[in-house]
């Protein structure tokens, strides 16, 4: 089976996703639906892989990591020590973490890949012949933001996936709603 990856990203009007390495807004309902995603699988045996760069894992809060029920990826030109971690392996590049990926005895391990920040990421993503969705949640509001998602690429057609509610969500005084895309190429 031919490699896929899924790109995951909440998005403010201004392809706003990130202030000083955190998220602006606080809506638990759109972290449900990014843990539930992340981590939902039709094989129980199997674990989902979520991709990230080195700036994404160092803004997740230390109880949260590793990101549970999931097989996280770390990539850090440098490299990291993530030893103290289960389920957690560090990659100096993108083709490096697809390689292992792609190895047949890791293939039987996880069902679905999740990429999950930060921008330079998912730029590369939009890039890579195994792009296959992107999961937007579109925050209906502006906010101050010092990171951003890259263009997005031409070639993704807006597709319903029953996993995915196409309702206007609100919470905090917030509206967003969630967009699923697929590459059409």
């Amino acid at each position: 089976m031919a490699l896929k990856l899924n790109l995951i990203v909440a998005a403010s009007e201004n392809w706003g996703i990130g202030k000083n390495g955190t998220l602006p807004w606080k809506l638990k309902k759109e972290m449900a639906f990014f843990r539930t995603m992340t981590s939902a699988t039709e094989d129980k045996s199997k674990k989902n892989v979520v991709i990230m760069g080195r700036r994404t894992w160092e803004s997740i809060p230390a109880q949260f990591k590793p990101l549970p029920n999931r097989i996280n990826f770390v990539l850090s030109r440098s490299g990291l020590n993530l030893d103290q971690y289960s389920n957690t392996q560090s990659f100096t590049s993108f083709r490096e973490a697809l390689d292992k990926l792609e190895e047949s005895a890791f293939r039987q391990l996880y069902e679905n890949v999740w990429i999950i920040g930060g921008s330079s990421l998912y730029k590369e993503t939009f890039r890579s012949p195994h792009f296959h969705r992107l999961y937007l949640t579109k925050i209906h509001k502006e906010f101050d933001c010092d990171t951003f998602l890259p263009a997005l690429p031409g070639n993704l057609k807006e597709i319903s996936d029953p996993a995915v509610t196409e309702d206007i969500q609100e919470e905090n005084d917030i509206e967003y709603t969630f967009q699923v895309f697929e590459v059409t190429n």
